[in-house]
């Protein structure tokens, strides 16, 4: 065949292709031919774009209660009262370890543990002299850290075995005293606001 002859036929033959293949039908989905008009560019945009009914639905919020001391649970001649656990120290992650394995060995022994929680930390600076002078200038802050661990109705019979197990497992740094508990220690979860307790004495009177 000619060369020119054949370039004609290819030529043809690919516009004929191209021809069918711009009028070939378009697909079906749904039931519905697809067409290159919109068909929904008259329908209402009302809803589009909501997602929060998606979403479950939540309960309704708690009311704010303020913390009250809970009753203190009184001596008996088999078993001690609200006991206080308090351990303390210059290293946090220490104190809070330690604190949490008091927790964990009062369940192990199957000793009510009523409340656990942390103190207001308290920072003590450390003054210098200057060797020739009366100035005073601060060398370091130490800041301590205090956790307590609250027993309920400790049996006497198990009070000496616990503290031995916890002297023997006392950290370096860490200092522990078990004391009963009173009101005055409920206080002194709670940071003091003089500025505060200033305004409602004026408001009272």
């Amino acid at each position: 065949m000619n060369p020119v002859l054949r370039k004609q036929v290819l030529r043809q033959a690919t516009l004929l292709c191209r021809a069918q293949t711009c009028t070939h039908q378009l697909p079906v989905w749904g039931g519905v031919a697809c067409t290159q008009e919109r068909q929904y560019k008259g329908a209402s945009t009302e809803g589009i774009g909501r997602w929060k009914h998606l979403l479950p639905k939540e309960g309704p919020r708690k009311k704010y209660v303020k913390h009250q001391m809970q009753s203190i649970t009184a001596a008996t001649s088999t078993a001690y009262g609200t006991l206080n656990i308090n351990v303390s120290g210059y290293d946090m992650t220490t104190v809070e370890h330690y604190s949490q394995y008091i927790h964990n060995l009062c369940i192990w022994l199957s000793i009510s543990v009523a409340e656990s929680y942390a103190l207001p930390t308290q920072t003590t600076e450390v003054m210098l002299m200057q060797e020739q002078g009366t100035k005073m200038y601060v060398d370091s802050i130490l800041k301590t850290h205090k956790r307590v661990i609250q027993l309920s109705s400790l049996k006497a019979s198990m009070c000496p075995i616990m503290m031995d197990v916890l002297l023997k497992n006392l950290p370096e740094g860490v200092q522990l005293t078990v004391k009963e508990h009173t009101e005055a220690d409920y206080q002194a979860r709670f940071k003091s606001r003089p500025d505060l307790d200033g305004l409602l004495a004026q408001i009272r009177q």
